[in-house]
C-alpha cells in the first residue's frame, strides 16, 4: 500500500508518519509538506522522516507548476491523507483560505487524478454546533459549527468539500478524522509559540511549575495525545474505515484540572470579556497568533464522544487529557523543541 500524507513534517504529521512507518501493509510513504525534511542536501534525516519521499509543495500555489507536482506525488497512491493546516498568520484569512480550503480542493482534485481509493482528512470539532453543557456529543451532532471562528468556518468548508467529493466519487472511501486539540511533549515549545506566541515569555517556558493559571469562566479543556491521535489513523488506513470518528480521549479538565495538570499554584478566573479584550490587544499588537474569536471556539466546541472509534476501530487512548499536558508542560518548562529534521520554505 502506498500512502501519501500532506503536512508530513509537522506535530501531527510525524506522529502519524512513526505511526505508519511501522504498519507492515505500508510499502511506500510520500511526504507532501512546504517545509521537508533536509532540504540542504544533507544525506542523513532522522526516524521516521527518513522513511519517506518528501515533496515540497506549497499548498496555496495555484500555479500549475506547482499542481503538477502534487499530482505527481499523489499519482499511484493508495491512501491519501490529508492533515497540511494552516494557523498563521492569523492576519491574513485570505492566505489560510488559499491553503486550507483551497488547498484541500487541489489535494482532493490530484487524489482522484493519481487514482486514490481512499482519502483521510483531518477535521476538528470546530466543525460541530455550540453545546454549552460538558455532555459528550458523537458523529451525529449538528455540524454548523461555532459562529464567528474562522477555524470553524475553515474546517466546516473542508467538510462541505468533502461532501461534494463523497457525491462525485462513490468509490472512494472518505474518512474524517475530528479531533479536540492535538498535543505532543516534543512539540511543546513549537506549540507555545504557535498559540501564545510572545505572550509566553521565555522564562516561563523554562519552568516547571507556572506560577498562576489565567482561566476564563466556562472553558473546558479536552486533549488528544498525537500519538494516540496517530494509532487511529494507522487503523482507519489498515482497514480503510469511512465515515467520521471523534478521536479524543474521554476526560475533560476544568480550571483546577488543569492547574493540578501543570502545576500552577494558583488558578485566575477571567471573564469572557476581560479575556476577548486581552486576546485583542494582544492579536492586533501581533504579540499572539491567536485571534479574539478563537476564545469563542474554546468556549463553544462540545465534548467529543468517541464510542465509534472505539467500537469500529478498537481504539483507546494511552494518556488521559491531564497526562498528556502534563508531560507538555513539563517538556515545554525544558525548552524541548520539534525533534524533526531542518525545515526550509515559509513558515504559514
Amino acid at each position: 500500500m502506498r500512502i501519501a500524507i500532506t503536512g508530513a513534517s509537522g506535530n501531527v504529521g510525524t506522529a502519524v508518519l512513526r505511526a505508519l512507518v511501522e504498519e507492515p501493509v505500508v510499502t511506500s510513504i510520500v511526504g507532501i509538506a512546504s517545509r521537508v525534511p533536509r532540504a540542504d542536501g544533507s544525506s542523513t534525516v532522522a526516524f521516521p522522516h527518513d522513511r519517506a519521499d518528501w515533496v515540497r509543495i506549497d499548498l496555496a500555489d495555484d500555479s500549475a507548476a506547482s499542481q503538477d507536482r502534487l499530482r505527481a506525488a499523489l499519482n499511484h497512491a493508495d491512501v491519501v491523507v490529508h492533515l497540511a493546516w494552516a494557523r498563521s498568520p492569523s492576519h491574513d484569512a485570505d492566505l489560510l483560505d488559499a491553503v486550507n480550503i483551497d488547498g484541500t480542493r487541489r489535494v482532493l482534485d490530484a487524489a482522484v487524478a493519481g487514482g486514490a481509493q481512499h482519502v483521510v482528512v483531518a477535521s476538528s470539532a470546530g466543525v460541530y454546533a455550540p453545546a454549552p453543557d460538558p455532555l459528550p456529543r458523537d458523529e451525529q451532532w449538528a455540524r454548523t459549527g461555532i459562529p464567528g471562528s474562522l477555524h470553524s468556518i475553515q474546517k466546516l468548508a473542508v467538510e462541505r468539500e468533502l461532501d461534494r467529493f463523497e457525491r462525485a466519487h462513490p468509490g472512494i472511501a472518505v474518512t474524517r478524522v475530528r479531533t479536540p486539540l492535538v498535543l505532543h511533549p516534543d512539540a511543546a515549545t513549537e506549540l507555545g509559540h504557535a498559540y501564545l506566541g510572545r505572550l509566553l515569555p521565555p522564562r516561563l517556558l523554562r519552568r516547571d511549575h507556572p506560577p498562576v493559571l489565567p482561566w476564563v469562566n466556562g472553558m473546558r479543556l479536552q486533549a488528544v495525545h498525537a500519538d494516540d491521535l496517530a494509532v487511529a489513523y494507522r487503523r482507519i488506513v489498515q482497514g480503510r474505515h469511512p465515515g467520521a470518528f471523534n478521536v479524543a480521549g474521554p476526560q475533560v479538565l476544568d480550571g483546577a484540572g488543569v492547574a493540578e495538570a501543570t502545576g500552577a499554584s494558583s488558578v485566575r478566573e477571567v471573564s469572557r470579556g476581560v479575556a476577548r479584550a486581552a486576546l485583542a490587544v494582544g492579536w492586533r499588537a501581533h504579540a499572539t497568533p491567536l485571534s479574539p474569536d478563537w476564545l469563542d471556539l474554546v468556549l463553544g466546541i462540545p465534548v467529543l464522544d468517541a464510542d465509534r472509534a472505539a467500537t469500529v476501530l478498537r481504539w483507546a487512548p494511552r494518556y488521559t487529557t491531564a497526562e498528556t499536558l502534563r508531560a507538555v508542560t513539563a517538556a515545554a518548562g525544558r525548552g524541548r523543541g520539534f525533534p524533526s529534521p531542518p525545515l526550509v520554505g515559509r513558515k504559514l
